[in-house]
């Protein structure tokens, strides 16, 4: 009889062991490239593309990558971002929302006449713009629930009905100005992290990173399941903060991060929660992967369906505050032109899938990186916004063919 004690003993136990156990470094590489071969891509592609439109840009116009005009793209990024995120919301459900643009443009003229016709504090007029928000999204999932209107029709009456409110909140005014040395102003135009304190948000980012990362995987290990190597989340930890830690560094050699930036960034942390984290979260992926299934599994669909217009509308309506105050002023143009368009299209090419019951929070903020970047180097070199739409086009084609050829390939090897 063999000892417990002993090397054959212990061999035995460690054959024994659930694989998860045993996932080194090299088998989690592995386990990512085979991912990707199945279609599973991730944000490979999105990252891929920024890196390709970047080299491209800064080959033409040698200021596109100076720390200047990149912190010009952090400001100029964050209203349509927060915009995206409420897109990702709805796409992940099955749904669509094309009034998040007229629904932006609503909320500034909101803040506006709170602020400036009624002299109120800031935060009233920010918490009046959400909350109006809130209620349209809820007056679509009524509408969509009880009445079956589909979300397209129904957010397309909601378009030009907001589009309309707009007008008769402006009053025939092209623009209500806002006070320039009011705080909401000045956090989208002049507020920047102390470099020390960015340097802290970047350890603490990278560090969070690991902590999760090594939570999860402990947590599928003691359920039996295959889970990452330690060494690899460790080695991505560390390239995600030298990665952070040297983009700081390049924006501090001019004004810096700005607080506007953080704000995008905790709001797509706070949703990356939300999503993962959560039985919100959950259901939302549920619902979008097949509604019927999610139903019977007892997920409360119409309820879920709400929740995602409520949070797409009130992301809509603080994009169109903080687009107010980046200009400092609320006009008719605010939410109007391509920013329905540009919101879904930065969504989906950061890796939302149309289909619904696949995207992050992250896909908004890679793919307004993407149309942004697009926007900023065309502008550089001084070049019609004609080729901006046309260029944005073809990059949201690929993004969409991509995204069905992971599709039909998941499925492939599923029936496999």
């Amino acid at each position: 009889m063999t000892s417990l004690g002993s090397p054959v003993a212990a061999a035995h136990d460690r054959q024994d062991e659930p694989p998860a156990a045993r996932h080194g470094f090299r088998d989690s590489v592995r386990g990512a490239v085979r991912r990707a071969r199945h279609g599973d891509l991730g944000m490979l592609p999105v990252v891929a593309g920024v890196v390709v439109i970047w080299t491209i840009f800064q080959s033409l116009n040698r200021t596109f990558l100076s720390s200047t005009n990149l912190v010009n793209l952090a400001f100029d990024m964050v209203s349509l971002g927060v915009i995206a995120l409420g897109i990702v919301c709805v796409l992940l459900v099955g749904q669509i929302d094309l009034s998040v643009g007229s629904m932006s443009g609503v909320a500034a003229a909101t803040t506006g006449v709170v602020m400036v016709r009624h002299e109120q504090s800031v935060w009233l007029a920010v918490l009046v713009a959400a909350g109006v928000g809130a209620l349209s999204g809820w007056l679509y999932g009524q509408v969509l629930n009880r009445f079956g209107v589909p979300s397209f029709v129904a957010t397309l009456g909601g378009l030009l009905a907001f589009l309309g409110a707009q007008l008769w909140l402006l009053r025939g005014q092209n623009a209500i100005n806002l006070p320039y040395d009011s705080a909401l102003v000045k956090f989208a135009q002049v507020w920047f992290v102390p470099d020390a304190l960015a340097y802290a948000f970047m350890l603490l980012a990278a560090g969070g990173f690991l902590a999760v990362g090594l939570a999860r995987a402990r947590s599928r290990r003691r359920a039996g399941l295959s889970s990452v190597s330690p060494r690899w989340l460790t080695a991505q930890s560390l390239a995600l903060a030298a990665a952070l830690l040297f983009a700081v560094h390049y924006l501090n050699r001019t004004r810096g991060v700005p607080w506007m930036f953080v704000l995008f960034v905790a709001l797509v942390l706070v949703l990356h929660y939300v999503l993962t984290r959560t039985r919100l979260g959950r259901s939302l992926y549920a619902v979008g992967g097949n509604a019927e299934a999610a139903r019977r599994a007892g997920i409360d669909v119409r309820a879920v369906y709400t929740t995602a217009f409520v949070m797409c509308s009130t992301l809509a309506a603080t994009g169109g505050v903080l687009a107010a105050a980046r200009l400092a002023a609320a006009n008719q143009s605010t939410g109007t032109a391509d920013v329905n368009l540009n919101a879904i299209a930065a969504a989906v090419i950061g890796g939302t899938s149309l289909f619904g019951g696949r995207g992050s929070a992250f896909a908004a903020l890679l793919g307004v990186l993407v149309i942004q970047s697009i926007s900023s180097g065309l502008t550089l070199l001084n070049l019609d916004s004609s080729y901006r739409f046309v260029i944005t086009g073809c990059v949201l084609l690929v993004a969409v063919a991509l995204d069905s050829a992971a599709r039909r390939s998941r499925q492939a090897h599923g029936r496999g």
